[in-house]
C-alpha cells in the first residue's frame, strides 16, 4: 500500500513523502511516466530495477528516474520511507542540458546530498514554495546534475561573468512588484537564465540567497505599512504574498527579532 503525502507544489515540480507497506519479494511493473522522477531513502529500503539492471535503494543510494523508462520494483525487506520529486522535463533541461546523457541511474548520498535533501523538507514547512522551497530544491538537483550526468555541469560553477547586472536586474523586478518576481522559477525565466544561475548569482553578489533578500524587501514594506497604521495582519501578509498570516510574523521576527505585533507598538 502506498500513500503520498504533497510537501511543496508548483507547475515545475513536486515535492511529496511517499509511504509503502509492501512487502514481496516479486517484482511489480509501472508504465513508464513523462516525467523526471527524483527518489531519496529515508528509512527502509526497496530494490529497482530499469533496462535489466537492478539497484538496492536505501539511505546511501536513491535513483533518478527519466522519462519513457520502465520500471520495476521490488521490496523483499518490507517497507520504506521515501521522498519523491517530480520534475517537469522544462525544469530538469534548464539544469542538465537540452540532451542530458547519464552516467548511471543509481545516485550515491554522500553527506551533503544527505543534508540538502534534509534542508529541502524543512524548507517545504517553511510555507514558501515559490521561493525558498524552490531554491532549496535547484540547490539539490545541481548535486544531482555534478553526480550522474555526463554531458553538463549547472550553468555554471565558473566565476559569475556578468553576476552584477543580472542581479541588479533582479532587484528591479523584485522592487517593481512585477508578476513574475512572485517565484523563483518564472523570474529566472523573465530574465532569461537558469533559476540555478540566477540563485547562484545572488549569493556571490550580495552574499545572501534570493530568497533571503527577497523577504527583506517584504518586510521594508511591511515595515512601512505598519508604521502607517496597518491593523490587519492577516490582510498585510495577503498584500505581500505571504502564505498566510503566521509565515508574515516567523519572517519578520527572523530579519528584526520583533512580531509584527511588538513593531507595531515600538513604531506607534
Amino acid at each position: 500500500m502506498l500513500s503520498f503525502v504533497d510537501l511543496a507544489t508548483r507547475p515545475e515540480f513536486t515535492v511529496a513523502a511517499v509511504d509503502c507497506r509492501d512487502d514481496h519479494r516479486g517484482w511489480s511493473t509501472e508504465q513508464p511516466r513523462e516525467d523526471v522522477r527524483l527518489v531519496l531513502v529515508r528509512h527502509g529500503g526497496f530494490r529497482r530495477r530499469v533496462r535489466g539492471a537492478c539497484a538496492d535503494l536505501d539511505h546511501t543510494v536513491g535513483y533518478l528516474g527519466v522519462p519513457g523508462e520502465e520500471e520495476h520494483f521490488a521490496h523483499p525487506a518490507g517497507g520504506d520511507r521515501c521522498t519523491s520529486i517530480s520534475l517537469t522535463p522544462a525544469l530538469w533541461r534548464t539544469l542538465a542540458g537540452d540532451k542530458p546523457l547519464l552516467e548511471r541511474s543509481s545516485l550515491y548520498v554522500d553527506g551533503r546530498l544527505d543534508l540538502a535533501h534534509r534542508q529541502l523538507l524543512a524548507a517545504t514547512r517553511a510555507a514558501d514554495t515559490d521561493y525558498a522551497a524552490t531554491e532549496s530544491l535547484i540547490g539539490l538537483l545541481a548535486t544531482i546534475v555534478r553526480q550522474v550526468v555526463a554531458t553538463t555541469t549547472p550553468d555554471n560553477d565558473r566565476a559569475g561573468i556578468g553576476d552584477r547586472a543580472l542581479v541588479a536586474q533582479a532587484r528591479g523586478v523584485i522592487a517593481d512588484g512585477h508578476p513574475a518576481a512572485a517565484g523563483l522559477v518564472p523570474l529566472a525565466t523573465l530574465l532569461g537564465v537558469s533559476p540555478y544561475r540566477l540563485s547562484r548569482a545572488f549569493t556571490r553578489e550580495l552574499g545572501v540567497s534570493l530568497t533571503r533578500y527577497r523577504n527583506r524587501v517584504r518586510v521594508v514594506h511591511a515595515l512601512d505599512r505598519l508604521e502607517a497604521g496597518e491593523s490587519s495582519l492577516a490582510v498585510l501578509a495577503a498584500d505581500l504574498g505571504f502564505a498566510d498570516q503566521a509565515h508574515l510574523c516567523r519572517t519578520v521576527r527572523e530579519h528584526l527579532g520583533h512580531t509584527p505585533t511588538a513593531l507595531r507598538r515600538l513604531l506607534s
